[in-house]
């Protein structure tokens, strides 16, 4: 074979090689994609019957000793379930049947009941409707999530519920509705009554105390060591640990906070005051690889004319190197908290894995986080929990897109290029 002919063999095989290397690779990006496609879709369907709620409407009317709203919430059960007999009244003589009935409706109707009665204005002798969360057995019926076809020893509702579900969905006394009280209301052991906004406030209760500890130490140690600190064996050390506590397992940093701020220091627990001081722990030697990045990206070019104009090194930090550098700085702060907002395992280490029904008012009252809140639905053996837990995964997750967005978003209108 002659020398061309060698040649041109092997640009043959090269050739195929790379083509087959291109297939490899668009193979990997379907792979990646499908798997992405998948993962969004497993927590959007769920996620979507989550943020609904099926509620039954019902009619009732307020006797004329009934007055106040103390003495409404009082008498809300019993009007409830005589609205119930009312309209089914064959399960008035049989107890069992009654019990069935009423298991329809979720617990603490007068959580209904009292706000209806009052827009209604507190009529007495006079009928007003009033709009009732169901079960969670109804719930999940209505959703599809179980099926009235099943076998009676494979679902929770029994063949007379089913039938009067039947009649209400008939009369259009059953709705599904999108579930506002998600997003205005805490946590509840009943999945129908069961809200986020617990968790939302708690993680940003924490994330407040964690940027306000950890983005001024991690910038003023990143200038330090940047600008400031002499190159010398000590420094090297301290770069090589800091390095390599941004890569320590996060439940290493519960130990900490836990072996700091609750045993030693006797903070709080279960609280965002602990949470965050933990999180800023982890947070930190992010926000100061970034910074010292963002830093060493501008130029020597503007440390050299400020000092040659006479400005003194801690004027050219803060006046020129600084301001420059801050965009990328802001970018992994955001991208640092984006990360802390969704850890678990630190938070499990300090106690914040109790049960916490009422909003946190400030940093040191008891609450809970996102991920935690998660956590507990989806460890929970109720099924409309399943769907909340979908549902809150939905919340935190356009609450991390928004934060890179930002990040995106900072780094492109205030990036300058040199």
């Amino acid at each position: 074979m002659s020398n061309t002919a060698r040649i041109e063999a092997s640009l043959l095989r090269r050739r195929r090689a790379e083509r087959r290397f291109r297939r490899y690779g668009q193979c990997a990006l379907l792979l990646a994609g499908g798997a992405l496609i998948w993962l969004l879709a497993s927590i959007a369907v769920p996620g979507v019957a989550g943020l609904q709620q099926t509620r039954i409407q019902l009619s009732l009317v307020a006797p004329e000793n009934v007055t106040t709203s103390a003495k409404m919430r009082r008498a809300s059960t019993a009007l409830v379930k005589e609205a119930l007999l009312a309209r089914f009244p064959e399960a008035a003589e049989d107890r069992k049947a009654r019990r069935e009935l009423f298991a329809l409706l979720a617990s603490t109707v007068a959580l209904d009941v009292v706000p209806a009665w009052e827009e209604a204005g507190q009529p007495t002798n006079t009928a007003f409707t009033v709009s009732i969360p169901s079960s969670d057995e109804v719930d999940m019926l209505i959703k599809g999530r179980t099926k009235a076809s099943a076998p009676a020893h494979e679902r929770r509702l029994s063949d007379r519920q089913l039938g009067w579900i039947e009649t209400l969905q008939h009369d259009g006394a059953v709705t599904l509705d999108f579930n506002t009280r998600f997003f205005v209301r805490g946590d509840s052991r009943d999945p129908s009554r069961a809200g986020f906004l617990g968790g939302i406030l708690g993680s940003l209760w924490t994330l407040a105390v964690c940027l306000g500890v950890a983005f001024p130490l991690g910038v003023m140690a990143a200038i330090y060591l940047e600008e400031f600190a002499p190159k010398n064996t000590f420094t090297d050390i301290i770069e090589v640990n800091i390095n390599n506590l941004a890569a320590v397992p996060s439940i290493v940093f519960g130990l900490l906070g836990l072996a700091v701020f609750l045993g030693s220091l006797g903070l709080p627990r279960s609280s965002p005051l602990v949470g965050g001081l933990t999180l800023s722990l982890m947070t930190l030697p992010v926000i100061i690889i970034s910074t010292r990045a963002a830093l060493r990206a501008v130029p020597d070019s503007i440390r050299m004319a400020a000092l040659g104009l006479g400005a003194t090194k801690l004027q050219t930090v803060l006046h020129h190197t600084l301001p420059l550098g801050l965009p990328g700085i802001m970018t992994g702060t955001i991208l640092g908290l984006a990360r802390a907002i969704g850890e678990t395992a630190p938070l499990l280490m300090i106690g914040m894995v109790a049960f916490i029904v009422n909003q946190p008012a400030g940093v040191t009252s008891p609450a809970t986080v996102m991920p935690v809140q998660i956590y507990l639905w989806a460890s929970s053996a109720e099924m409309g929990f399943a769907d909340k837990t979908s549902a809150a995964i939905m919340v935190l997750l356009v609450i991390l897109l928004a934060m890179n967005a930002l990040a995106i978003w900072l780094r492109r209108k205030f990036e300058r290029r040199w």
